[in-house]
């Protein structure tokens, strides 16, 4: 009987962590798989997927930009990726695929449970509104802060965003040209490449409140500028998004198996692996 195959497919994708993640989380619950990365271009995700499928492929994680098309392809969709309308979890089934979406739950267990993060009440900026943005918004409804500004810099996309939460009393969609006169916020959310290419941060430090904690999406390299700037300017706590993404995972390997694995091992080893790799050799 062959191992069961599954993938992560983005672009670029190489970079992932996922195949370590879901690796370690096989040895860990004995559930033998193969995990594997497919980078696929925008216009040829319904190929790699198809032929992911054709090779015995019975799971896959999507990432960007994929995640929007995951959901269309899908046969049925699980009530937090119909709401989010986007997927980066897929399941096979005999008549195709079935989608869910791991983001919002990964990313409030890690802030909740691993950071001690009181969520209720909150006032919350999120910088962004592609798939990520997508993905995280719902849960952090759930979670019970007060009031979501979403910014991007394209508005229809905000709105659209806006729009898919389905809750104008607490959801404010905004200009991105307009950040400096919107206030502050409890708590920050960069869903987007900000900082991550090297770029200047210019966010004005005045949406930093007192105890403001500061969340980039991102992790490693990537999440440093964003987070930079977030220090710099008062915040309380800044978190990088490598929990979100042991734990988004860790909710799609239960998906697939039915087991939900230690997280937090995983998640530590992650981190010691990073010490190791920043001490010069």
């Amino acid at each position: 009987m062959s191992t069961p195959r599954y993938a992560v497919i983005g672009h670029p994708v190489a970079h992932s962590l996922s195949p370590f993640i879901h690796a370690a989380f096989s040895r860990q619950t004995r559930i033998p798989l193969e995990y594997a990365a497919i980078d696929a271009a925008p216009d040829d995700f319904d190929s790699a997927l198809a032929g992911f499928a054709a090779h015995g492929g019975v799971g896959a994680n999507v990432t960007l930009p994929h995640k929007r098309r995951a959901a269309a392809i899908c046969g049925s969709l699980s009530e937090r990726a119909r709401r989010a309308g986007v997927v980066n979890t897929l399941v096979r089934t005999e008549t195709g695929w079935d989608g869910d979406n791991t983001d919002g739950v990964g990313l409030v267990r890690d802030l909740t449970d691993r950071h001690g993060q009181d969520l209720r009440s909150r006032k919350v900026l999120l910088i962004g509104a592609g798939g990520a943005a997508h993905g995280v918004a719902p849960a952090l409804l759930d979670a019970g802060i007060a009031d979501l500004f979403i910014v991007n810099r394209s508005g229809e996309r905000t709105d659209a965003l806006a729009d898919t939460l389905g809750e104008p009393m607490r959801v404010h969609p905004r200009y991105f040209r307009d950040i400096g006169t919107i206030g502050s916020f409890d708590l920050i959310i960069n869903a987007t490449s900000i900082g991550h290419s090297g770029d200047d941060i210019s966010l004005p430090g005045s949406l930093i409140a007192p105890r403001c904690d500061v969340v980039d999406l991102g992790y490693g390299d990537a999440a440093i500028p964003f987070l930079s700037w977030a220090r710099a300017s008062g915040a309380d706590h800044t978190i990088d998004g490598l929990g979100m993404l042991v734990e988004q995972a860790a909710e799609s390997f239960k998906c697939w198996h039915g087991v939900r694995p230690d997280a937090d091992a995983v998640y530590a080893a992650l981190r010691s692996r990073e010490s190791a790799l920043a001490v010069p050799g």
